[in-house]
């Protein structure tokens, strides 16, 4: 079993940054990737950036130049750094982990944080 802890979502006026962090703990040997996803109302839940175990990360063309993901692969820990805020980055943001078992790979979710970017 894996649990996903995150952190750091909020309020930020546009032009601003916010760091999130996801720190996967349980039953974990390794962790193929980790990633965020966001979702606004009414709209489909899409990737925002991924990162693997061997670092290789991939962003959502929205996001490139103002965001970056990056992991701590001994904590098992993700980050989402994210710069130059938009108000249609507004959505609740999910950190997302693939993990290797016995029947294959298992995915786990946080329970999704608030990011709300307004003035």
């Amino acid at each position: 079993q894996v649990q996903l802890v995150e952190s750091g979502g909020g309020l930020v006026q546009p032009g601003g940054s916010l760091r999130l962090s996801c720190a996967a703990s349980g039953s974990i040997s390794s962790i193929a990737t980790m990633g965020w996803y966001r979702q606004a109302p009414g709209k489909q839940r899409e990737l925002v950036a991924g990162i693997t175990n061997g670092g290789s990360t991939n962003y959502a063309d929205s996001v490139k130049g103002r965001f970056t993901i990056s992991s701590n692969n001994v904590k098992n820990t993700v980050y989402l750094q994210m710069n130059s805020l938009k108000p249609e980055d507004t959505g609740v943001y999910y950190c997302n982990a693939i993990v290797p078992g016995p029947r294959g790979e298992d995915d786990y979710w946080g329970q999704g944080t608030q990011v709300t970017v307004s003035s």
